[in-house]
């Protein structure tokens, strides 16, 4: 996955919109403002399939810029979530990368939405993607919520995805195709990162079980930071991922996950 993303990236990265999250919420606001004074509905600018089908084919972009259905107290906050994580992600990804999974997260949801073409398609499980994404890789995050309670990331992220199953247990079709979109969205670019912390922490398991009562044997490092050389066992207060763009399995302290020089080929295959 990574050797296809640095090619398409080498390709097509000259094409990539810079500062996309800023130009969606812009949108966004422009079509509220207009709603708000009565200017214009908001029903022309849904995705319905079946109106696709009979020639509204402006639909499959302009739902993009539907506003979220919240309380105007609350619309300008969410407004700066979005764009605060997702100028976040561009910042790490790079914008190509960053073009490419809301393109991705689009394309999923729009095909999803086909499967129930009478139904009206949202674009908040693409936002919900955004907030996913950002959540795995900053779930240290803090935000206060109410101006008062501050929560980590993290566990906003767990309660949405709690969320998400429990609407695709109880939804209807359309709804359930969608919360399919946006996981799938999200594991195509984390995917491979999570497999490789849970066959790593399944080695981990699988060693303090067979060291059980060898209390003279040194333990074994399953994590250990390419940059800075700490593990698991010397800095238990540090997190250690798998960068998704690095080639290989190339594992980083939370110290240096934002701060190091993508390796570009597998350095196994070079020994």
């Amino acid at each position: 996955m990574t050797s296809l993303l640095n090619k398409l990236e080498r390709i097509f990265g000259r094409f990539a919109m810079a500062n996309l999250s800023l130009y969606l919420v812009a949108g966004q606001v422009i079509l509220f403002t207009f709603q708000w004074f009565d200017k214009i509905p908001l029903s022309p600018f849904l995705l319905i399939p079946a109106n696709v089908l009979h020639g509204e084919w402006w639909g499959v972009l302009t739902f993009l810029f539907v506003p979220p259905p919240v309380s105007w107290i609350f619309i300008a906050f969410s407004w700066w979530i979005f764009y605060l994580m997702g100028s976040a992600l561009e910042d790490y990804w790079g914008a190509f990368r960053y073009n490419l999974f809301i393109f991705i997260g689009w394309a999923l949801t729009v095909g999803a939405a086909f499967l129930t073409p009478e139904m009206p398609a949202t674009n908040l499980f693409i936002a919900g993607s955004v907030f996913l994404a950002f959540a795995y890789l900053n779930p240290d995050f803090e935000l206060v919520l109410f101006f008062i309670l501050p929560v980590k990331v993290k566990w906003l992220a767990l309660l949405a995805w709690v969320g998400y199953a429990v609407t695709f247990f109880r939804g209807e079709w359309s709804t359930r195709c969608q919360v399919l979109a946006t996981v799938g969205n999200f594991l195509l670019f984390f995917g491979r990162d999570i497999f490789l912390s849970a066959r790593l922490h399944r080695r981990r398991m699988t060693g303090a079980a067979q060291s059980f009562g060898r209390s003279s044997a040194e333990p074994e490092a399953r994590h250990r930071c390419r940059i800075c050389g700490k593990t698991e066992l010397t800095h238990p207060q540090l997190d250690f991922r798998y960068c998704s763009k690095c080639a290989g399995e190339q594992c980083y302290c939370s110290e240096h996950i934002f701060n190091h020089e993508h390796v570009l080929t597998d350095e196994k295959a070079r020994v």
